[in-house]
């Protein structure tokens, strides 16, 4: 199991979302899973997964993973035009602290460019159209990004520590999709938040709940 180099988060690391689907999907757990990322998943690296750990060539746990309570948070839908008309706004766009992100950097003309824009009520929300190849990691890597924009700041970047997810279904490759993210608290360093994935119809493909955290010497 490795994480391909072009699914890089912050440089030289794995996207937390992606690299939390592939560990999930490798585990062969059933029902919704949680991850915990234990250090930066290292890109283009082999990964072993032993008793629910994802370990590397020198036996560091890279990742937990474990199965967990269904995953309640969902966050409400956001109709596509509402989506779009926010996500002109992105704050990313200014202000990125990973702008070759796969999921949400402006730099990524081969990522996944979701980039959630902020809604009146405090929640994000980004179009996702889905790519010509949709897997399980796809879905967690799109669960990721829009909960982190909906507590990143300028001088205060965050990086996924523990994601858990369930997915319902996958959408087609192709799909026109809407992201919503919402924060469900702060404390110190650390931000708890939601997201969920649409599909075209408006049925809820997947949610996830995440912890991210706040990087040392950020601004407070």
């Amino acid at each position: 199991m490795r994480v391909e180099s072009r699914y890089n988060g912050p440089p030289g690391s794995g996207n937390g979302g992606w690299s939390a689907g592939t560990f999930a999907t490798a585990t062969g757990l059933p029902g919704p899973v949680e991850v915990t990322l234990r250090r930066p998943p290292p890109l283009d690296t082999p990964l072993s997964v032993v008793d629910g750990e994802v370990h590397d060539p020198a036996g560091r746990v890279v990742a937990e993973v474990r199965p967990t309570d269904d995953v309640d948070a969902v966050v409400p839908p956001v109709d596509r035009a509402d989506a779009v008309r926010v996500s002109a706004a992105y704050p990313g766009f200014v202000d990125h602290p990973f702008p070759d992100c796969y999921v949400c950097g402006p730099r990524r003309a081969d990522g996944l460019r979701i980039f959630p824009g902020r809604l009146p009520d405090g929640r994000t929300a980004a179009p996702f159209r889905a790519p010509a190849e949709v897997t399980t990691a796809t879905v967690w890597a799109a669960l990721d990004c829009p909960g982190g924009w909906a507590v990143i700041a300028p001088g205060r970047p965050y990086v996924l520590g523990r994601i858990a997810a369930l997915v319902d279904a996958l959408p087609e490759p192709g799909d026109e999709c809407v992201v919503t993210g919402v924060t469900i608290g702060v404390e110190g360093r650390k931000a708890r938040v939601g997201t969920s994935l649409y599909g075209p119809t408006g049925a809820l493909l997947a949610t996830a709940r995440a912890t991210w955290i706040a990087l040392p010497g950020s601004a407070t």
